[in-house]
């Protein structure tokens, strides 16, 4: 790494990942049909939701708007991603690199909110189904989807606004995006409180949002375990099982990295974890949410009628 003075503030490098000759094009088109995937993905989730009625309900408007937030959440890292993978290491102006960061760690905690609100809405319609709709009006899923984007992007503001004062020595970024730890790394002082303050936001974020979305889920299987029969009860869990499967996913990676042991960070196996959660998650989730879901699949033939029944009028 470069070591330059304290006072140096005009920009970061991005290392990216050591890959060369061939196997850098090959990881560059298959990021690029990846991510080009994803973003197709996610916008035929939102359109799907939007056009066909049968799919207007509280569940598919709360997966509409992860759709959404992915759609940002996977093109925040990627151009630079792509820009490593083609060129090598990426010049980025100290600016730049920490909204990035901001934006980064706005989005993935909003998403924390979102897949605890998506829980909340699975309970109501199984343990309340009486009551769920005047419970989940529209107005309540506009209040709540609102309000995870308000508290995801209030509650970056304190590990980024931190890591944006330090004073930096270095300036290679061992990753391919500017995140929390190796930029940290690059600091001329210790540290470590704001390490101990990084933990304490974001690993409480997420679990108490971790153990919001399993008590909940506690309280659906009480209640699926208290329905007569097993195709009711097999019914009432496969509506969950694909938001189980995300949440699995997004916090199991996100929780190595940031919360996970020190040899994560030293050995440089965080910006391989973070792929997980930044890039393939957002891939997978638009396959999760419709390849297993079969109202989705009959929704897909409802607009594909549609659209033939117009292309024939005259």
């Amino acid at each position: 790494m470069d070591h330059v003075n304290h006072t140096w503030t005009q920009n970061f490098i991005l290392a990216g990942f050591n890959i060369f000759g061939t196997m850098r094009s090959l990881a560059f088109l298959g990021t690029l049909c990846i991510y080009l995937l994803t973003v197709s993905g996610n916008l035929f989730i939102i359109v799907l939701v939007k056009t066909d009625s049968g799919l207007s309900t509280p569940m598919y408007f709360f997966i509409s708007v992860l759709s959404f937030l992915e759609l940002w959440y996977v093109s925040c890292t990627v151009p630079t991603l792509l820009h490593t993978l083609l060129h090598g290491s990426l010049p980025i102006s100290s600016n730049l690199c920490f909204t990035q960061l901001y934006v980064f760690h706005s989005l993935g905690l909003t998403e924390c909110y979102l897949l605890c609100v998506m829980a909340l809405d699975r309970y109501l319609a199984i343990c309340l189904p009486l009551r769920y709709h005047a419970l989940m009006s529209t107005q309540v899923q506009r209040w709540l989807a609102g309000a995870t984007w308000l508290a995801g992007f209030s509650s970056a503001l304190v590990p980024a606004s931190l890591t944006a004062t330090l004073p930096y020595c270095l300036r290679e970024v061992a990753h391919y995006f500017c995140d929390l730890a190796p930029l940290m790394q690059l600091a001329c002082v210790d540290t470590g409180w704001h390490a101990q303050v990084y933990i304490v936001v974001i690993g409480l974020i997420n679990t108490c949002n971790l153990l919001i979305i399993l008590g909940l889920y506690g309280g659906i299987l009480k209640a699926v375990l208290k329905l007569p029969s097993a195709a009711s009860r097999a019914k009432a869990l496969s509506t969950c099982s694909s938001h189980i499967t995300v949440v699995t996913l997004f916090y199991g990676s996100a929780w190595i990295v940031y919360v996970g042991p020190p040899a994560v960070h030293s050995e440089g196996r965080d910006k391989f974890i973070a792929l997980v959660y930044a890039f393939l998650t957002p891939f997978l989730n638009p396959i999760i949410y419709t390849l297993r879901n079969k109202e989705v699949k009959e929704a897909v033939r409802r607009v594909t009628r549609r659209i033939k029944g117009e292309s024939k009028k005259p």
